[in-house]
């Protein structure tokens, strides 16, 4: 790419302060906003810390004062290279749509970076989309007009003030002269300049950010929290606003693996011995079958995942899976099954009798659940490309059970896919609510009577689960709620009301799920 000339606006000038016009020291380009620096206390740097220019008080002439020599930065830093990764792989999330972990994988495959710089690589992706309104406010109190910005410029100063705001190993100088670097790498010399003055004002100015107080309410929470404040309207709504903070504040720390036996080869006791011989941390979930692994690097290249000696699952669809309490011989429909978790576990239940029909929408998903079948050995299963929502007529009535897994916003895993605050919007939220309601009303012609319907979502928001249950069973009075398995944890199941069970990841340690067991009594 060839060195873009310097522009000029119209991102903005500085804002001038009394003393502005004392200073004849220019900054590199206009764009930045040296706006709150009039209101600054004066103080001395702090030991080791490279500020730039000192601060000053509101009535004071600010005097030049050289820089000192640049610090050499630390050897043990994550390379530029890492941090370059790291920007596209957020470009493709923020600019294409595309989902981090896929993205983040499948760039990290296609790099030398070491093992140190991959980690960190992974940590700036999450950590900035993590906290994305949250950076994009505070770096606002610095640079104006960031909408009209080089959007290459823009993302390098997200990722770097999320280094600055939220990793505090780094030293901040070397995060600047980092920044700098990948500007330049880029091809864009005149904008240097910029990117320097903004994060060294952010260093100087990070402590003065005026955030906003819990009484504002949505405002405070999507802002804090970095969720859309529509998201933090609606969590306050259904919630109430204590709840929904805990919602929107949840991050899970743990970084664990959730897997469990295949469970045609091995019962809990015997599959826990067995992952003992491994070098893992191993330690039993919340949910039967369940097991949290640490410290397995690779765990889909393990040996004795690829032989199909277990499956990668989270809690919650497992307990998706679980509510249908499935038995030998079953006629049984996933409508909505790919990547094939769900219907694995329900063809081992199964021990490989009866049928579990496997459908999706998209052939290149249908391809998922087939792998599957073949690593599992299970041949009970029967996938295909199908629109669940388009009736089956020669499937009317002949079911003992259908799971409908619907498509749904993803909002109860955003504290592990935090990509899904980007991408979720309340008209996409409205477009499934209606989706939804399609595949339920085609869904539940499948069974038979005294035969189960489970409806589930990884959703938190009362229209996709509570509500859809309530309108379902006035349109349907053949329908009825039923209880969950006896199979259940109390825990689980003292928490079912007339519209299904929400699970809260902060209050249930398991993802946010939501799941409804229906019987048709007529």
């Amino acid at each position: 790419m060839e060195n873009k000339p310097q522009r000029k606006g119209p991102y903005g000038r500085p804002a001038r302060g009394n003393d502005r016009r004392n200073d004849d020291r220019k900054p590199n380009t206009g764009w930045f906003n040296h706006s709150n620096e009039k209101d600054r206390p004066r103080g001395d740097r702090p030991a080791g810390k490279l500020y730039g220019r000192p601060a000053f008080r509101k009535d004071e002439t600010v005097r030049r004062q050289a820089m000192p020599p640049k610090r050499t930065p630390d050897q043990n830093a994550p390379s530029t290279t890492s941090r370059k990764v790291a920007l596209e792989i957020f470009e493709d999330v923020i600019r294409k749509d595309a989902y981090a972990s896929l993205s983040l994988d499948e760039r990290l495959r296609n790099t030398h970076l070491s093992q140190l710089d991959k980690r960190f690589c992974a940590s700036i992706v999450y950590r900035t989309i993590e906290n994305l309104i949250r950076i994009d406010y505070a770096l606002s109190f610095f640079l104006k007009d960031a909408d009209a910005l080089e959007p290459q410029v823009r993302d390098i100063l997200r990722i770097s003030a999320c280094q600055l705001l939220f990793h505090d190993r780094i030293p901040e100088n070397a995060i600047v002269d980092e920044a700098v670097k990948l500007t330049r790498s880029l091809g864009m010399e005149g904008l240097t300049g910029l990117t320097n003055a903004v994060l060294r004002s952010m260093i100087r100015g990070k402590s003065d950010i005026k955030w906003p107080a819990p009484e504002e309410g949505a405002r405070y929470l999507s802002i804090m929290y970095s969720v859309p404040q529509w998201l933090a309207e609606r969590l306050i709504d259904a919630y109430g606003p204590e709840t929904a903070k805990d919602i929107c504040a949840y991050r899970n720390e743990n970084h664990y693996t959730v897997i469990r036996p295949n469970l045609t080869r091995y019962t809990d006791e015997a599959f826990e011995e067995m992952l003992r011989k491994k070098v893992w941390e191993v330690e039993k979930g919340a949910v039967p079958h369940a097991f949290r692994v640490r410290m397995a690097s690779e765990i889909g290249r393990d040996a004795d995942y690829l032989s199909g000696n277990f499956s990668i699952q989270g809690e919650s669809s497992m307990l998706a899976a679980q509510a249908l309490d499935v038995k030998k011989g079953m006629q049984v429909i996933d409508c909505c099954a790919a990547p094939g978790g769900k219907t694995a576990y329900l063809a081992e239940v199964m021990e490989g009798t009866g049928r579990v029909y496997a459908w999706d929408v998209h052939n290149h998903r249908v391809k998922l659940i087939q792998a599957q079948m073949r690593r599992l050995k299970l041949d009970n299963i029967r996938p295909a490309v199908r629109d669940a929502s388009v009736l089956k007529e020669d499937f009317i009535g002949s079911m003992d059970a259908v799971l409908l897994d619907a498509p749904c916003s993803g909002l109860g895993v955003m504290d592990n896919k935090p990509d899904i605050k980007i991408r979720a919007t309340e008209q996409s939220v409205k477009e499934l609510t209606v989706l939804q309601e399609k595949l339920l009303d085609t869904g539940c012609q499948y069974v038979k009577r005294n035969g189960t319907l489970v409806y589930s979502t990884c959703s938190m928001l009362p229209e996709e689960n509570a509500d859809q249950v309530k309108k379902f069973l006035e349109k349907h009075p053949d329908f009825a709620l039923a209880p969950l398995p006896a199979s259940f944890d109390q825990r689980f199941s003292g928490r079912y009301t007339e519209a299904g069970l929400q699970l809260l990841p902060h209050r249930d340690d398991v993802e946010g799920f939501f799941i409804a067991r229906l019987r048709r009594v007529k």
